[in-house]
């Protein structure tokens, strides 16, 4: 019998239907597993499952703490759809994040007595240019020497902790409480004035104000790319470089301002931390956060589209949510959390599959000489 041989072949053709029905197919096989896991546990899938929706959508408040944990979500979630749709492996969310925080509670210790009409505005760009700033290392290397970002952006990852850590902890630094009773007995931050708090929209469902500046990033960013001139430019570069340059675009200022505006909108996600949860910098907080890794799987989930990176991150927030509501006996321990990892692996295979297919072939024999 001939042996068989099994390889990839890239799709000349992609069928529609293909690209937004993988993801959808992603989270029911991840959801069938978690089911699985339920039944060989001892436990009902359909009570488990129904229980998760109470806790994340329906139950009172389950809304607003979705809202919450949605919230950075949205912005590393643009972070890296706005990056790895050009070709630009940005892993540096969480690091680009934490510096955006340390830039918007900067702004918002300093500028906080001019009230909320300027403070929370500076904020907001302080902690942009702050994320923007910590992505400028890695791209300045991708630009100058073809350094992989990967690389880059990862080890920034484990430097930005280290930094806050450094500035609150180890040192009296201006960023660091020395007056406060509370900061006499543990190190803490500086907190924001009252004033500098950003605001809480609705009653009986609180969205963060956060929360709906993300919703207004992800249509602004879905406006650029689609009706502008830059937008267009984006879109042929990650295509095709080499056409890009066919058409006179500059494409390596393309990449650099790519990466710099998506380093800009974990910054931004820095911003509302300081803004709408913490009110001071909590290195520790966002450092175990992973903020930026969750992201990549709700820019993945969301096929890298805008407007579904708010969708896809309220969807996962509403996992930790839920996650967090009922861990407990009635729910094995890192369920939710294996549910999110399986939804990653699945889409991650999805995205190859929209790519490639998998064609079997026996091989020849080699003729007898």
């Amino acid at each position: 019998m001939l042996p068989l041989e099994l390889r990839f072949e890239r799709r000349l053709e992609t069928a529609p239907w293909l690209g937004p029905s993988l993801p959808i197919l992603a989270i029911f096989v991840a959801l069938f597993i978690g089911a699985l896991i339920l039944w060989t546990t001892g436990r009902d899938p359909a009570t488990g499952y129904s229980d998760i929706f109470q806790a994340a959508f329906t139950k009172p408040g389950a809304l607003t703490a979705t809202a919450l944990s949605a919230t950075p979500l949205v912005f590393t979630g643009l972070t890296a759809a706005l990056a790895f749709r050009i070709g630009i492996w940005n892993i540096g969310g969480d690091g680009q994040l934490m510096i955006g925080a340390l830039a918007a509670a900067t702004s918002g210790v300093a500028l906080g007595h001019l009230g909320a009409w300027i403070s929370i505005p500076a904020m907001i760009v302080a902690g942009a240019a702050g994320g923007a700033l910590w992505g400028l290392i890695p791209a300045y290397f991708r630009a100058r020497s073809g350094t992989s970002e990967v690389l880059t952006t990862l080890m920034l990852n484990y430097l930005a902790p280290l930094l806050l850590g450094y500035l609150i902890f180890s040192s009296k630094s201006w960023w660091r409480d020395l007056t406060s009773p509370g900061a006499k007995v543990f190190p803490q931050a500086k907190t924001i004035p009252f004033d500098t708090f950003w605001p809480v929209w609705g009653a009986d469902i609180a969205i963060p104000f956060g929360f709906v500046l993300g919703i207004f990033m992800a249509v602004l960013m879905q406006i650029v790319l689609r009706t502008t001139k830059y937008g267009f430019e984006v879109l042929v570069t990650a295509d095709s470089p080499l056409a890009g340059n066919y058409a006179g675009i500059r494409t390596k200022r393309v990449f650099i301002t790519v990466f710099l505006l998506s380093a800009a909108l974990a910054g931004i996600g820095g911003a509302s931390q300081i803004g709408d949860f913490t009110y001071r910098l909590e290195p520790r907080t966002l450092q175990f956060a992973a903020y930026g890794y969750t992201g990549i799987a709700v820019a993945a989930l969301a096929r890298y589209n805008p407007i579904a990176v708010v969708v896809a991150a309220f969807f996962i927030g509403g996992l930790v949510n839920a996650n967090l509501s009922l861990q407990g006996p009635e729910l094995p321990l890192g369920l939710l959390g294996v549910i999110q990892g399986l939804i990653l692996l699945f889409v991650a295979a999805s995205e190859i599959s929209a790519r490639y297919r998998v064609v079997a072939r026996y091989k020849s024999r080699p003729p007898i000489q």
